[in-house]
């Protein structure tokens, strides 16, 4: 093993890093911003493969020599059109777009956690606890309704002060 190539081989390899990384970022952004926001938009499961795969192919550009910059260039244009494709017929076809995003999931009703929902979405009670506390909130009963989004994320929506003095006080 030749200790120094592994830290520098060449000035071509730079310069090449440099021009093409430099041209890929300016397409990538310039076509992200034609193609709109929902391209981003990281809604669902489908939407972050797209991202990922966005900084693969960037990431192939940059570093394999074997990748023109046109063949990358050409890449990033197939995901977002594909990513617009998929995004267009989810608008027009429900069940297009039930096949392709997750809907989501309510965990917790009015302080009270679905056992049966919980288990579908593999989240614990213990998980949903934190997701309440993250929140702020000291315990479930004072929470209205915890939703794990199609996204991955969670949302929880707090009950109104009456709701929480009445659970409290037991009434």
């Amino acid at each position: 093993m030749n200790w120094s190539e592994m830290f520098f081989q060449g000035w071509n390899g730079i310069v090449r890093t440099v021009i093409v990384g430099a041209l890929a970022y300016a397409f990538l952004v310039v076509s992200l911003r034609v193609s709109g926001k929902r391209t981003l938009a990281k809604l669902n499961a489908f939407d972050l493969v797209v991202t990922v795969a966005f900084g693969s192919t960037l990431a192939s550009i940059l570093l394999s020599e074997d990748v023109a910059l046109a063949e990358g260039a050409t890449a990033l244009v197939l995901l977002i059109a594909l990513q617009y494709g998929v995004t267009a017929l989810s608008v027009r076809s429900r069940r297009f777009a039930r096949a392709v995003r997750a809907e989501p999931t309510l965990l917790l009703r009015d302080g009270a956690p679905l056992p049966d929902a919980m288990r579908r979405a593999r989240v614990t009670h213990e998980e949903l606890e934190a997701v309440v506390r993250t929140e702020g909130s000291r315990g479930l009963e004072d929470i209205s309704a915890v939703i794990l989004e199609s996204d991955g994320s969670f949302s929880v929506i707090g009950a109104g002060k009456g709701r929480a003095q009445a659970a409290r006080a037991g009434t």
